[in-house]
């Protein structure tokens, strides 16, 4: 009948298989995946911080021009897994979207209602024959003046969902098998911890060794609300301190 498995019912995105599945909204998953890339994360008693691989594709390509993490604003980071153009699109509207949130309400936009309007968005893309999914898993991470810190997680269905540790990408579930270890007993841990839990669970589920070149990691602390990217110098910090404590 048609190329492909979904037997014809995987040409458009608005039309349910019998079975009751969306499959383009599957594949977009799939093209998370397909894209090669780990990202976990990990919320800490006063800290998020969010680790992901770091692959240029190309040695003629200059490093730095290369990341999958994205400040939404001063304070609120995205980490997005997947499709590199399609997070970028995303992030230039959840740009506009704080601004907005910003210039209306006279307050940040906090991390909780970023992660609704990213989910918001992508549930109307599996509605509507014009528009395909996002081929992108985004994390959201920022500091709550109420709530603490914040880690939320948005698929191509339009699901987010709080988290205190999650993974997207490639070895995802791997990945939350093994945080799910870790946080068992709901640890409350210190900023230190915290990074070096989320590397210690990607080189575990990957099984190598990284450089600090070969990762991104992105924090956000209590005591300075701001979202930044680690410099190499203090990845390679957190590094050492890893190795020696295995």
């Amino acid at each position: 009948m048609s190329r492909g498995s979904g037997g014809g019912y995987d040409r458009h995105i608005t039309i349910f298989s019998p079975e009751g599945r969306l499959f383009q909204v599957e594949y977009a998953f799939k093209a998370v995946k397909a894209a090669g890339i780990t990202s976990i994360g990990v919320r800490g008693k006063d800290s998020v911080c969010v680790v992901t691989q770091k692959k240029v594709p190309d040695k003629l390509l200059d490093q730095s021009s290369v990341s999958h993490l994205f400040p939404v604003t001063k304070y609120l980071g995205l980490l997005a897994t997947g499709m590199t153009a399609d997070s970028r699109s995303l992030v230039t509207q959840a740009r506009n979207e704080a601004a907005e949130f910003r210039f209306q309400y006279g307050y940040e936009m906090p991390a909780d209602i970023l992660a609704k309007w990213i989910a918001d968005k992508s549930q109307v893309y599996t509605q509507h024959a014009y528009m395909r999914p996002l081929g992108v898993v985004a994390m959201v991470l920022g500091m709550d003046e109420e709530r603490g810190p914040l880690l939320y997680k948005c698929d191509p269905a339009g699901h987010f969902y709080g988290h205190k540790a999650t993974s997207a990408g490639m070895k995802e579930q791997e990945a939350i098998n093994f945080l799910e270890k870790k946080m068992k007993e709901n640890p409350a841990f210190t900023y230190d911890e915290t990074v070096q839990t989320a590397i210690s669970a990607l080189q575990s589920v990957l099984q190598e060794d990284f450089k600090a070149t070969e990762i991104e990691v992105g924090v956000v602390r209590a005591e300075n609300p701001i979202f930044r990217c680690l410099e190499t110098e203090e990845i390679e910090e957190h590094l050492t301190a890893i190795s020696e404590r295995d």
